[in-house]
Order: C-alpha cells, then structure tokens, then sequence
C-alpha cells in the first residue's frame, strides 16, 4: 500500500528530525507508532499524507488517503458541515449524505451549524475525523487522535479505527500513550529521537510510578517511558519487572500500577 525506504527529513540545513525510516504499510492492517513529543511522529506522518516530502530517501505507493493532523486548523468562520461539504467536493466525493450522519455520531457540540471558530479543541478535532474518514480512504493517517476528545467519542473512535480496518483498509496513528497504541495497534513501532524501530513480540507489562527522578527510558528491560504529570508510565520486558520494581522501591518511587500490556 504503502512503503518509506531510508526515509529522513530535515529543515533548512538544521538537524535532521527523521532519520533512515523505513516503513511498509500492508492493507487491512492498524499500525501505532508510540513516542513522546518531539520525537518524529508528526513529521512522518506529514510525510505519509504527502503534504511535506522527505529530504533523503523515497516513498512509493498511492492509496487514497485520509489525514487527521496533530493541529486541526479550526479558525474558519463557516460551519461544520459547510466546511465538510467543501472538503468532500475537493476530494472528489458526490454523495454528501454520509456528512450529518457521522457528526451526529461523533456528537459534536452545538451540531453541524457550529461555526468551526467556535468550536473546542475536541470538537475541532470531531470534524478534522469526519474530513478525514468520510472520503473512505485506503489508508487513514491520524495524528494523535484521541488527544482531547472526550470519554464517548473515545469509543466511537476506536470503531471507525476497526471499521477501517475491517474494509481492508488501513491505519497508522501515533500517540505518546503505551496503552492507547497496544490498544487499538495489531503492528507497533518506537519513535525515539527521529529514528523508528518495530516493537518486539515478546510480552510486554505497564508499570505506572509516582515519585521524583528521571533515567528510566535508559534502565534495562524498559522499552518505553512517557511522563504523564507527577506520573511515569513504563512498557516493560516482562524478565526485567522485578528488577524494575525494585529500583523504584528503593528509590522511593510509589507503585501505583502493575498490569500486562494488551496484546
């Protein structure tokens, strides 16, 4: 469907925030890419939709795509189906009855009259969906999708997620959230420092900490760790829980959580 070969990106003559990414998207398949912010994953997936291009390497294939970005540009004075009607006719889709529909099932605020500018970063990032899924696209690129939607629409976005997929379709999302990505994800990836690499099989257990400090990413047996307020959230290699735990004990961390990740 889709395939990135030895792919980078830079700015100007700045560092290079991507680096030799390779990435093969198969239809009928979800990927998430997990990493904190900073790391690349918007910028890949800007790449991906193909509204900014690589510096080094190439990208071949051309699904019909679909794209949430990480900043929905909600400053527009027309309404939310005014303006989903106008990105439905550059996208080339006649049949505009699927647009009500699918906000009344998104449950946005203040219904398809609100004027986007008006509208909450949650309910902007309703419409940026709809855009992105009312053109049923081969492949839906969602950039931190979840982030600032509500508890409902939460599920109502994990069943287009699976909807999608269930078409044979496919979708890549990012989030900085472990169990988001092993929750909606049957193919992870680890975005660290620009540079992706495809997430073991083997099992894998979260271990929320509450304390001061820092160095976890770099403890051995951790895959990942993600700071979420006075909270770190850790993916660890099952055969290192133990030891994990007991440096967090004995650096006075509280334990506040300890559970398999989802398969």
């Amino acid at each position: 469907m889709i395939r990135l070969a030895g792919v980078g990106k830079r700015y100007g003559r700045g560092d290079f925030v991507l680096r030799d990414v390779d990435l093969s998207v198969e239809p009928g398949h979800v990927v998430g890419v997990l990493g904190s912010n900073g790391s690349g994953k918007s910028t890949l997936l800007r790449i991906m939709a193909g509204v900014s291009h690589a510096t080094t390497g190439t990208v071949t294939g051309t699904p019909r795509i679909g794209y949430l970005p990480d900043r929905f540009p909600a400053g527009q004075r027309m309404g939310a189906r005014a303006y989903l009607r106008h990105m439905a006719r550059v996208r080339g889709l006649t049949d505009l009855s699927v647009i009500d529909p699918l906000l009344e099932r998104l449950a946005l605020v203040g219904g398809p009259t609100a004027p986007l500018r008006t509208l909450s970063k949650g309910n902007a990032q309703k419409v940026g969906l709809a855009q992105a899924v009312m053109v049923r696209p081969d492949l839906l690129i969602l950039d931190e999708p979840w982030s600032g939607l509500d508890v409902g629409t939460h599920a109502i976005l994990g069943e287009l997620v699976a909807e999608t997929r269930a078409r044979g379709a496919s979708v890549v999302f990012t989030d900085h959230r472990p169990q988001v990505v092993h929750d909606h994800a049957d193919v992870v990836h680890l975005m660290t420092d620009g540079r992706l690499t495809a997430e073991s099989a083997e099992p894998t257990t979260r271990i929320v900490l509450r304390g001061d400090g820092a160095g976890w990413a770099a403890e051995p047996g951790v895959r990942h760790a993600v700071v979420e307020g006075p909270q770190v959230v850790l993916t660890v290699e099952v055969a290192s829980v133990d030891a994990v735990l007991l440096r967090a004990l004995k650096d006075g961390w509280s334990v506040r959580e300890v559970a398999p990740c989802s398969p």
